[in-house]
């Protein structure tokens, strides 16, 4: 980033081709949106050009591109707030087993992080996708390190409660259904 910044403006080619893919999840995972998460980094690396001159010697440079990724998100929602469809694509990995659960299970997940207030899924997928250490994402988000670790551990659980709800609901829908398909015979 030093010799961007210096005027080697063929050196954010390098920058691109390492940080696209992961400022691409870090969309993917918040928004849900592809072509948006595409724009969205776009747009990053056009701050990055722009902005260059405020770079400091010394900065982690993860931990810079990331805040310029959130104020351009951030900027994009100013402007408009869409509906956000569920892409199958964009939804988290799931360990082997069976494909439908799978399947069932990711949409699940991922239906339950977009539930969550915006604050916090931002936090999972800073520290638990895009592997951030704590102390970059408490600079990020202009707290310490302790209270980071409280909000993660809060977003978690609450995670957790609403992929749970979103779980149970399915069952008892499809056991109102078949109670009202198939009402239980009386006995003559």
């Amino acid at each position: 980033m030093l010799q961007v910044r210096d005027g080697a403006g063929e050196m954010l080619g390098v920058l691109f081709e390492r940080y696209h893919a992961p400022l691409y999840n870090f969309y993917a995972k918040l928004t849900g949106d592809r072509a948006l998460s595409e724009d969205l980094v776009q747009e990053v690396f056009l701050r990055i050009l722009r902005h260059r001159q405020t770079f400091r010697d010394g900065t982690p440079f993860r931990a810079w591109i990331y805040q310029i990724a959130r104020n351009a998100r951030i900027d994009h929602f100013r402007k408009s707030r869409p509906q956000v469809p569920f892409e199958p694509e964009m939804a988290p990995a799931v360990a082997p087993g069976d494909p439908a659960q799978q399947q069932q299970e990711s949409e699940l997940l991922h239906r339950a992080m977009m539930e969550l207030p915006e604050e916090k899924r931002e936090l999972l997928v800073l520290c638990r996708f895009q592997e951030l250490p704590y102390e970059d994402v408490a600079r990020l988000v202009g707290c310490g390190v302790a209270t980071v670790k409280v909000r993660i551990h809060r977003a978690m659980q609450e995670l957790r409660q609403i992929f749970h709800q979103l779980q149970a609901a399915p069952a008892s829908s499809a056991q109102r259904a078949a109670a009202q398909n198939f009402p239980p015979r009386r006995m003559t």
